[in-house]
């Protein structure tokens, strides 16, 4: 009997923020990133929104707020926000109007040390 699939922690972040994301509104590949705790990693969400089915990827944006999807996923992707009521501004949508904000999140990734701290601990132990 096969043993069923258990989502990383990751993807389960990111695919319960986007989840987040109502209806009428959007968000940036970089936002939801940073909303789920993993900031600097908006390429993640890209892969997330492929491999988890049932997601509204439609309202998951460039930044910018531009369509990154090109030919007619692009075409869908844009046609199914006009039907949600979201209005664009030439090719993007107008992010002061429909952006949705999300809370603080702390982060689950590790930060790194700045080189000046890591420097002065290292001549301080000298």
């Amino acid at each position: 009997m096969p043993k069923p699939k258990r989502k990383l922690p990751m993807v389960a972040a990111i695919s319960d923020v986007i989840r987040r994301v109502p209806r009428g509104r959007v968000s940036t590949y970089g936002a939801v990133a940073k909303a789920a705790g993993y900031p600097r990693c908006s390429r993640h969400v890209a892969r997330v929104l492929k491999q988890v089915d049932g997601l509204p990827w439609q309202r998951v944006l460039g930044s910018g707020g531009r369509i990154s999807l090109r030919g007619e996923l692009g075409l869908e992707q844009r046609f199914l926000l006009e039907s949600e009521g979201v209005r664009f501004r030439g090719r993007r949508v107008d992010m002061k109007a429909f952006e949705h904000r999300f809370g603080r999140v702390k982060t689950k990734m590790p930060v790194r040390a700045s080189k000046t701290a890591v420097t002065a601990k290292v001549a301080g132990g000298l």
